[in-house]
């Protein structure tokens, strides 16, 4: 590295053209990171727990694909629910906050798991909710460190 604004491209694998990244370019870099950390936890549940089963790379790619839409989409609005119920005072509103969001959450995984099983059939099976829920949750894990590794990379 040049320094901490500009990218050396001869010795940076991947990188071509500019030497700063814009919004819309950063947004894909980080959709397309998430879907192959999504990708790599999905195939290693399907790889070693016989409960978690996927029948090719493809259908787990495009679940994966599908997969990181509907997180974001449930986060946006649990988010949203959150940002609702933080505008009002009081008590009885923290605490509908924490109810609302913590439904909002623990519903979405059934939503999803029933797109999911609408869009790909016995094509990917988690056998039953609890497995679904963990596999998720190792998603979201996998994804936290990714981003945190990244940030601490950035050096701010």
């Amino acid at each position: 590295m040049n320094d901490d604004t500009t990218i050396d491209h001869v010795n940076t694998p991947g990188i071509v053209g500019s030497k700063y990244l814009n919004e819309r370019q950063t947004l894909f870099l980080g959709y397309t990171l998430c879907v192959l950390v999504d990708l790599v936890v999905l195939n290693l549940f399907d790889e070693f727990w016989s409960v978690v089963v996927i029948d090719s790379f493809l259908i787990s790619l495009l679940a994966a694909c599908l997969l990181q839409l509907l997180l974001k989409v449930t986060l946006a609005l649990e988010h949203r629910i959150a940002d609702y119920f933080k505008s009002k005072e009081g008590k009885g509103a923290v605490t509908m906050r924490w109810v609302a969001t913590w439904f909002v959450l623990f519903a979405s995984k059934f939503i999803i798991l029933g797109i999911l099983d609408l869009v790909f059939g016995d094509q990917v099976l988690f056998g039953g909710i609890i497995p679904f829920f963990v596999v998720v949750f190792a998603i979201l894990i996998a994804e936290q460190i990714i981003t945190r590794i990244s940030y601490r990379l950035s050096g701010d």
